[in-house]
């Protein structure tokens, strides 16, 4: 007889509990739907504070596409931005049968693709490290330390590499060919060889510390308990990495791999135009130097246009791939 009175019991508070819900959705679905205007008015200080980046935003990235048109036009001077005679995709043929198109794609290609294959794990790897460091001074030593190479200007990094990897004085230079993991009679400023691999790892160094500020925040929100829990059941610092550390940040990882995918063939033009020189002309032409070239140097405005709306329609393709991926995997994405 308890017993049953029990269930009974249970079940009375279950029926309260369903018809609660019932009568909060029917209040809810009663309520009229805010308007835009609504909103304005009663967050209108974030809206305040928001509005220099949509601004910055508009001005910057959107304006500019207005001159879009020049791909599928033949500029002319005289006749203005929208002047020129209409030329449909004649720019964008020239730029697919030219001797350039191939090794410009190919040289951008395999520059991204070792960034993001080197360059984007780095930082998660050296985050993981950082969260493990149980002395917060000696943790604050190493993050700053990690961190200052990103505050290095694209001229100066450059001027660092041709002095101390330059072919006879170079310091580190000297270094790698005394341990035998360069041949000695090696230009590696001068190589096209080398040239992805000095790229890439320069490019990691200098910004693998500021890449992992996002990733120690999100390490931050991780229960300690849950640490504890690993000590307990006998983990060492490896397995609470794997098992702990990298499923918190896995979410953050994915939306940023998106993100990346998304300026696959975003080679920055300044580094690999400051590294770039006639002896390793062969790997360090990518699409946006080459813009720069044909579309700058040799005023043809209307093919450089088409190079590069090319270009991004190239990464809006893997941007999309990767982000529907990501969702039938993960179940995070951007959209």
């Amino acid at each position: 007889m308890p017993l049953k009175k029990e269930g009974h019991f249970h079940f009375l508070l279950i029926k309260r509990e369903v018809n609660g819900m019932k009568k909060t959705s029917a209040q809810v679905s009663g309520k009229k739907k805010k308007s835009i205007q609504s909103y304005l008015k009663q967050d209108w200080q974030l809206w305040v504070m928001l509005l220099p980046a949509v601004l910055y935003i508009f001005i910057f990235n959107y304006v500019p596409m207005y001159g879009i048109q020049l791909a599928f036009r033949d500029f002319d001077f005289t006749k203005g931005i929208t002047g020129g005679a209409w030329a449909g995709l004649k720019y964008f043929k020239q730029y697919f049968t030219s001797n350039m198109f191939w090794p410009t794609l190919k040289n951008t290609f395999v520059i991204s693709f070792w960034s993001i294959v080197i360059g984007f794990p780095a930082p998660i790897i050296l985050a993981m490290i950082i969260n493990q460091i149980r002395n917060q001074k000696w943790k604050r030593v190493v993050q700053t330390t990690v961190y200052i190479p990103y505050f290095i200007s694209v001229v100066v990094l450059v001027s660092m590499i041709n002095i101390m990897f330059s072919n006879g004085s170079g310091v580190i230079a000297n270094l790698l060919k005394s341990m035998h993991l360069v041949k000695e009679s090696t230009n590696i400023i001068g190589s096209a060889k080398t040239f992805v691999q000095l790229y890439v790892l320069t490019g990691v160094w200098q910004s693998m510390g500021w890449n992992s500020i996002i990733y120690i925040a999100a390490l931050s929100s991780v229960d300690t308990q849950l640490y504890d829990a690993c000590r307990i059941d006998g983990a060492n610092r490896w397995q609470t990495m794997i098992h702990i550390d990298f499923p918190a940040i896995l979410p953050t990882v994915m939306i940023l791999l998106i993100m990346n995918m998304g300026n696959i063939l975003n080679v920055g033009f300044d580094k690999v135009y400051l590294m770039q020189n006639s002896l390793n002309l062969g790997a360090s032409q990518v699409i946006s130097t080459y813009v720069y070239t044909v579309g700058i140097q040799k005023a043809q405005f209307s093919f450089g246009t088409a190079v590069g709306l090319f270009n991004t329609v190239v990464n809006f393709i893997f941007l999309i791939a990767t982000n529907t991926i990501s969702k039938k995997t993960t179940g995070s994405g951007l959209m």
